[in-house]
């Protein structure tokens, strides 16, 4: 024992010799905990694989937290002594002390471009994971975390999820990628816990050297099994230790080196997504058929309230004084003609000197005057223009009290409704729209102004006033001296008693930003000036200064109505002034000794920023300081911090007295001044996590998540008060319930204008107790307000239903967010009052969102490390994580009448994409905690048990073929059919129809650039044969690339290969501006398709030798180029004729959407079939034209251009698609003028012609234009049809006779360039609606037009005639079902006979062309096409009379992602996020390491770019239910496009890890 007592001392003497060492700074405070750490780790027992300093930590924290005895909690109260626990910091120690007990995280720093910087700093655009490779605690910390089932329960070393945060850049990222190469060792035995966390470690060790075949590791946390370390990072080159750099380069999946910025910050991004997150709550939906939302199952922990059910509250009753005006106009003109000297209202100057004083004599005489004119002056056909009942619009700026005074009781005495509003400084004020609805529902057609005022209102040209966006014609009338008239002598106002005829309307913005008037009858109005007096205590002839808006809401009810009633003199305060002079009310209650003063918590702040340089000011005269948003829960500290500093200038606690009211409601509760002798005021501290659950719990140990209010006083005389519940029935609550107050009494408003149903629900509850009874005969009026009734019967408020946000289950109020915020670093950062917090309603969820304006001197790195910390803050403060933060520059945010932030418009902006942040951070990976379930994969039902069970549902096995070619009699058949050889058909056609023109080539001006016959085209490809062999020297069966221009020497070059036996290659010529991109891909083709010559024209081979090219590849290696510019024209002894129609014929290259370059061969038979099958489809003869506007080196493309006109002697008129880039009305002008029945085109021309013509279209039509000749227009496409586009296409075509059944498009792909095409016959393609949640479980439900959720798919074509098709399951390989979704499999004479080469991935595609299914018919050879697609039998017949099947094509297998379990198809994100906003022009995704990287295209201006981030988040959540890791904004034409107008998207995958976007901004979100 004494040992153990020793060592102690001798631990404590040594660490208070520590201590003493940090207090006089020679130690740092990490070395300092390290030290201790050190000291103290032998004397405690280790918790296997935690860092020891940690639980010194904790120890040391959870002893502090324990009061010592005699602190000041167990003190008994003295009255009036200020407790330490409501100091009114107390808010920001909470918050500091929270973001304390987080340890220092790393969060990837969202990169932007210089210019998008608002001030751009050198340290501001440095990723933060530059920094040293240090070892630090936080980093240790985090790795040895004890995996726990909910951080709450955890033993407390578990810091909470959120703790990530840069703090400067001094923290390291290496600790967390020691581990992560497989040359490295961990530096310390904490980053494993157990031998099985080792291996797997070592085994994700093993594949992060990612490479083809592996898939990257799932780092999102869906994994099941917990792994106790950290997962190792995917090493990026900064923040290494040097030795381990020579393994540091990671490869991304498509073998591009990535050791770039992006990654390492994606890398970050994952390792902060890997933490746990808060326990999950139980509320799925099934992402199922009928995808049930959960029913939210509440915790089962959470609190209840326990106590009795409250009793309705009576304020005192009203007393009855004999003398009481009889209504309020009455005592006006007592007041008017008694007492004509005495002083209503002084109005200040700008420079706080008042330039005004309006007596009671002036206000009575002139009021009279003004009531005269508006009643019998104003007529419009000799009719009056306004009656008794009507409202008027009374528009009077802030500082003219006196004016709006003598408006206000104009109309009264005239019988009209004053609605007074805010005067419109612009067309485009926030909420003025609104307001101007609240106008036209009113019936308001007069607007009562002063001169001034109608100087500064904008004009129209006319000198008018203009009528703003969406308010009513209003006639606007001045009402200063000179235009109004004097009654005549005998001219009285009728003065009747208080009534229940509506006397003013006041108006009020709902959560949602409409605006509502709310009607106040007379009787009202008196009841409610009756009530205030008597609970203020007000006196005759008292002074009162009044800083509040005398337009609405205290400002009216104290400085223009209460005020009259008791003769008062009312000092008013313009906001102008304040902002000039935040002291100023100060400096008048001081000079006119005034009694009280009626102000706003914000008020009381600013002067104390103000009051040190004022010495001579006593505040000695208040006997009431009414503090009219005393129900804000910042107020408490306003008034504490006021009271600290004013209490030396005579200020008495007692005086303050704060207020709750409503704009329904009116005053609801108020604090006696002290001479009334009421009860001492009171506080509570109550638990955030309590008010969370509707539920008041005191809280006592707790000091940081706590809430602490004041009362608001007692009820208001004559009063009834209840407590209800906020949804559903309104039952009573219990006493220890938060609830919506509710109040009966005479003196609150009647209704909303115009809107009953409203006006039922809020003005006319029935308050029901427990058993359901009512609670009284009298209706109750809902104030908006939640609180409740605490001890001594002090009304107590936490909240407004305005700013409550019911986040699952949870409510919290958007003002006690906005004071956690706010107390993170006060005033530093982010101005005071300029943060706006609201919800949006996000996948059945409400997600909170905070705005904030930051001052213009904060660097990058200040904002994001504030907003990291109010992230923090307030997960740790209220337990709610924070879905979108955002600051926008200074002033930007759309501002309230008298300067607050107006939230409503804000969340508009936000919602629209107009708010235009300079910094946003999105966490839906830590706040979406309702995705559906990731979907669990059946174990597999075998392929025949699926045969089975279709049969069994009466579902037919899907296959589908087109008409049988066998049987097809063709005219020119018997002439062809000898011919299996396309060189043998143009031999025979020279011979036949030697003049017959083939071919139209045009020139950009439309005029014909070049033609070719049947005979000039066989003797220029004799030409080309001759050279091949002499010059070339080549054999039978060499390969030739064919490097040519869109042209008839394409074609002619083609045919000289087959007359020589060679094999050609067509490759797209290299773009002379553009040759770094273009020309490796001819260098690729070349040497993957092993041509030995390339054939091309004379300019294309001068740039191929050029210096440019060399600077792009190796020019020294390529193969003999010939030019065929000028040929000797000789004569072909004889024409190769191939052993086998089997043999080689060509070879088609092309690169897919994934970017692989593959080729295919096309054997003489195969080439044959092709073309009969399009002459048949197309009913193609000599006798047509056809125009053709796509790239000839690929696919159908090159069939259509090279091959067709040939075979069936049809005339084909060439547009090259590059012609239209400088003239867009080409094609279609070409398409009239040759008046073609049959043309094709290709997505990307279809675009030009939409964007570049869709305006000229009259234009056009008057140069003759007439597209009613075209039977068919058919896309030529390898991808789903594009049905927004084709539609647009057709409709703005129309105009120019276009049929709107006429577009159509094709498919074809690797394995079959041409599987379907619409042709001349047979029915139109027809489109369905698929549900597209079914579609991500591979299912196929057909659903109305227009259902939510629903994806148009249009058929993609007729199936060509000799083609089969089958849908068969992508795993089994077994058939599959009608309607069901599998991989189309197409079997037919012109399927090309397999792959040529698949650059790097020959393995992969041996099964492709020659594949059988595994049951059912097993003896058909079936190519697979690698496209996902269903096929559906049709009530439509076809030309043999048969049902004609649909085949519909979803989209190609290898781009889909497979994310949560499901299988989703790019295209479908991508459209719904270019919906999004109208700036974006393109979008692309991709997955990366289970992450999904969203690129959008902006047109428009940069500062439009991070109001993307949010809508892209959103609109992928609330449609596709996946959350979005990555968004990157890109300057439009970033995302690559290949020839074919099909988006590169793992090309620009490579692009972006390796750095070479140049984007505009990247967010990751968290």
């Amino acid at each position: 024992y004494e040992t153990v007592v020793g060592c102690l001392r001798d631990v404590q003497s040594s660490a208070h010799q520590q201590a003493g060492e940090l207090s006089l700074c020679d130690i740092t405070q990490k070395g300092y905990e390290k030290k201790r750490g050190k000291l103290l780790a032998p004397y405690i027992p280790q918790i296997q694989g935690v860092d020891p300093s940690l639980q010194i930590e904790h120890r040391i924290q959870t002893s502090s937290q324990v009061a010592p005895p005699g602190s000041k909690q167990n003190k008994p109260r003295v009255a009036n002594s200020r407790d330490e626990r409501f100091r009114s910091d107390l808010h920001t120690e909470a918050v500091q002390a929270a973001l304390a007990k987080y340890t220092e995280r790393k969060m990837p720093m969202p990169s932007k471009r210089r210019s998008v910087l608002v001030q751009s700093s050198v340290e501001a655009c440095t990723p933060p994971d530059t920094s040293s490779a240090s070892e630090d605690e936080g980093s240790l910390r985090r790795q040895g975390r004890i995996a726990s089932s909910s951080p709450y329960q955890a033993h407390p070393s578990v810091e909470h999820w959120f703790n990530r945060v840069i703090q400067g850049s001094s923290t390291s990222s290496s600790a967390s990628s020691t581990s992560s190469h497989p040359g490295g060792r961990p530096h310390h035995a904490t980053n494993a816990t157990s031998a099985s966390a080792a291996t797997v470690l070592a085994d994700l060790m093993a594949q992060t050297q990612l490479d083809n075949h592996s898939a990257p590791p799932d780092v999102t946390g869906l994994s099941e099994r917990s792994v106790h370390a950290e997962r190792p990072q995917v090493a990026s080159m900064r923040g290494l230790p040097r030795r381990y750099t020579h393994t540091s380069v990671m490869e991304t999946a498509d073998g591009v080196p990535v050791n770039s910025r992006v990654s390492s910050k994606i890398q970050q991004l994952l390792n902060t997504l890997k933490r746990p997150k808060r326990p999950p709550l139980r509320e799925f939906f099934v992402d199922d058929f009928e995808e049930l939302l959960d029913v939210q199952h509440p915790d089962p922990n959470q609190p209840k309230p326990e106590g009795g059910e409250m009793r309705p509250l009576n304020g005192e009753p009203l007393g009855v004084v004999t003398n009481w005006p009889p209504s309020l106009l009455a005592s006006l003109q007592r007041w008017g003609t008694t007492q004509p000297k005495s002083p209503c209202l002084t109005a200040l100057d700008n420079a706080g000197k008042p330039v005004y004083t309006l007596t009671y004599g002036k206000l009575w005489t002139r009021s009279q005057k003004l009531s005269y004119t508006l009643l019998n002056k104003l007529s419009t056909r000799n009719e009056p223009l306004l009656r008794p009942g009507d409202r008027v619009a009374l528009v009077f700026p802030n500082n003219d009290p006196v004016m709006f005074m003598v408006a206000f009781y104009g109309c009264l005495l005239a019988e009209l409704v004053p609605v007074p509003i805010e005067v419109p400084l612009t067309r485009k004020d926030a909420g003025s729209q609104q307001v101007g609805f609240l106008l036209g529902s009113c019936g308001v057609t007069l607007a009562l102004t002063t001169d001034a005022c109608q100087k500064g209102l904008p004009k129209a040209q006319t000198g008018e006033v203009v009528t703003f966006k969406g308010w009513p014609r209003l006639l606007w009338f001045v009402t200063d001296g000179k235009h109004v008239a004097k009654p005549p002598r005998d001219w009285h106002p009728p003065i009747r008693d208080a009534s229940n005829e509506i006397a003013y309307i006041e108006y009020k913005t709902s959560k949602e930003g409409s605006t509502m008037g709310i009607t106040v009858s007379h009787s009202a109005m008196l009841a409610h000036c009756h009530a205030l007096t008597q609970a203020c205590g007000y006196t005759e002839g008292e002074i009162i200064t009044n800083v509040l808006d005398f337009k609405r809401d205290a400002g009216l009810w104290h400085g223009v109505l209460t005020s009259v009633m008791n003769r008062m003199h009312v000092i008013s305060i313009p906001y102008s002034l304040m902002k000039v002079n935040p002291l100023s009310w100060i400096q008048k209650v001081h000079t006119y000794k005034a009694r009280v003063a009626v102000v706003k918590s914000r008020d009381m702040h600013w002067s104390l920023l103000a009051q040190r340089d004022q010495r001579d000011i006593s505040l000695s005269s208040l006997r009431m300081l009414i503090v009219a948003d005393g129900a804000n829960p910042w107020s408490i500290s306003s008034c504490d911090a006021f009271l600290n500093v004013f209490q030396a200038r005579g200020l008495r606690p007692e005086v303050i007295c704060p207020c709750a009211s409503s704009s329904e409601a009116m005053t609801v509760a108020i604090r006696r001044p002290p001479e009334m002798g009421v009860p001492p005021p009171g506080k509570a501290v109550l638990s955030m996590s309590g008010l969370s659950y509707g539920v008041i719990r005191v809280d006592t140990e707790e000091k940081l998540s706590v809430l602490t209010v004041q009362d608001v006083g007692q009820v208001m005389p004559g009063a009834l008060v209840c407590v209800i519940r906020v949804e559903g029935t309104p039952y009573l609550c219990r006493m220890d319930e938060v609830g919506e107050i509710c109040m009966s009494s005479s003196s609150t408003g009647i209704s909303y204008f115009g809107l009953p149903g409203m006006t039922k629900n809020v003005f006319e509850t029935i308050p029901v107790t427990s058993s359901g009874a009512p609670i009284s005969d009298r209706p109750f009026t809902r104030t908006s307000l939640l609180g409740f009734i605490g001890p001594d019967n002090l009304v107590f408020v936490v909240g407004k239903m305005d700013g409550l946000m019911v986040v699952s289950g949870r409510r919290h109020n958007a003002d006690d967010v906005v004071a956690t915020a706010l107390a993170v670093e006060p005033m530093k950062f982010v101005y005071r009052g300029r943060i706006a917090v609201f919800s949006v309603s996000v996948l059945h969820d409400e997600r909170i969102v905070v705005v904030a304006e930051q001052r213009p001197d904060g660097s990058e790195m200040d904002s994001f490390q504030w907003m990291s910390r109010v992230l923090q803050a307030i997960d740790s403060i209220h337990q709610v994580g924070v879905y979108c933060l955002a600051l926008v520059p200074a002033n930007t945010l759309p501002k309230a009448p008298l300067g607050g932030i107006h939230i409503s418009e804000t969340k508009q902006r936000f919602l629209e994409g107009a708010l235009h942040p300079c910094n946003v951070l999105m966490c839906p990976h830590t706040c979406v905690t309702n995705l559906p379930k990731p979907r669990q994969k059946q174990p597999e039902v075998g392929p025949a048990s699926m045969i089975v069970g279709n049969l069994v549902a009466g579902k037919r096995i899907a296959q589908a073929c087109g008409r049988d070619v066998s049987q097809l009699e063709d005219n020119d058949q018997v002439k062809i059919n000898p011919f299996l050889y396309m060189q043998d058909v143009l031999q025979w056609r020279a011979q036949a129809t030697p003049d017959h023109p083939l071919f139209l080539l045009l020139n950009a001006k439309g005029t014909v650039a070049n033609t070719a016959s049947c005979v000039q085209l066989h003797k220029r490809a004799e030409r080309v044969a001759i050279a091949l062999m002499e010059r070339g020297r080549l054999n039978a069966g060499d390969h030739v690339a064919l490097v040519y221009p869109p042209g008839i020497d394409l074609i002619a070059t083609f045919y000289g290969c087959l007359y020589a036996g060679c094999v050609p290659v067509t490759v797209r010529p290299p773009h002379p501006q553009n040759l770094t991109t273009t020309l490796p891909t001819v260098k690729m083709i070349v040497e993957v398709s092993k041509s030995v010559c390339i054939l091309t024209t004379q300019a294309i081979m001068k740039l191929l030798k050029s210096k440019e090219a060399a600077a792009a590849v190796d020019i020294k290696t390529w193969p003999l180029i010939l030019d065929t510019d000028d040929l000797p024209r000789k004569r072909i002894p004889q024409i190769y004729k191939p052993p086998t129609p089997e043999m080689l014929a060509y070879l088609d290259f092309s690169v897919s959407t994934t970017g692989i370059l593959a080729g295919v061969k096309m054997s003489h038979a195969a080439t044959s079939a092709l073309c009969r099958s399009i002459k048949l489809q197309c009913e193609l003869y000599p006798s047509r034209q056809i125009a053709i506007c796509l790239d000839p080196y690929c696919g159908l493309g090159f069939a259509l251009w090279c091959l067709c006109s040939v075979y069936s002697g049809h005339q084909s008129i060439l547009v090259p698609p590059l012609e239209l880039e400088t003239n867009p009305s080409l094609w279609l002008s070409a398409v009239s003028q040759f008046k073609v029945r049959v043309t094709f085109c290709s997505y990307s021309v279809m675009e030009m012609c939409t964007k570049g013509l869709g305006s000229q279209t009259e234009a056009l039509r008057l140069r003759n234009v007439n597209l009613s000749c075209v039977r068919t227009c058919m896309v030529v496409a390898e991808e789903r049809p594009r049905i927004t586009l084709t539609q647009s296409f057709s409709k703005i075509f129309k105009d120019l006779g276009l049929s709107s059944r006429a577009v159509s498009t094709t498919f074809g792909c690797r394995v079959n360039v041409a599987i379907c095409l619409q042709g001349t016959h047979g029915p139109d393609p027809t489109t369905v609606y698929l549900d597209m949640r079914a579609l991500r479980h591979d299912r196929v439900r057909l659903v109305e037009r227009g259902s939510p959720h629903s994806l148009p798919l249009m058929e993609s074509g007729k199936i060509l005639p000799g083609v089969k098709v089958i849908i068969a399951n992508t795993e089994t390989k077994g058939p599959l079902g009608d309607s069901h979704l599998g991989e189309i499999w197409v079997s037919s004479p012109h399927n090309a006979t397999g792959y040529y080469t698949v650059y790097g991935e020959e393995a992969l595609h041996a099964d492709h062309f020659s594949t059988r299914l595994s049951f059912g018919d097993t003896q058909t050879v079936w190519a697979r096409t690698g496209y996902l697609g269903f096929l559906r039998r049709t009530e439509l017949t076809d030309a043999s009379g048969e049902r004609h099947d649909a085949l519909y094509v979803v989209g190609s297998l290898d781009e889909t992602l497979e994310l949560r379990g499901m299988r989703y198809h790019p295209i479908d994100i991508e459209t719904s996020v270019i919906r999004s906003h109208k700036s974006i022009a393109e979008c692309a995704v991709f997955t990366w390491t289970n992450l999904l990287v969203v690129v959008v295209e902006l047109e428009g201006s940069e500062q439009e770019a991070l109001d993307l981030v949010a809508l892209v988040t959103n609109v992928v959540l609330e449609e596709h239910y996946l959350i979005v890791g990555v968004v990157v904004v890109v300057d439009p034409g970033v995302i690559p496009i290949n020839s074919r107008g099909e988006k590169q998207r793992m090309h620009l995958r490579d692009g972006f890890l390796a750095d070479q976007l140049d984007p505009i901004y990247v967010a990751y979100n968290m």
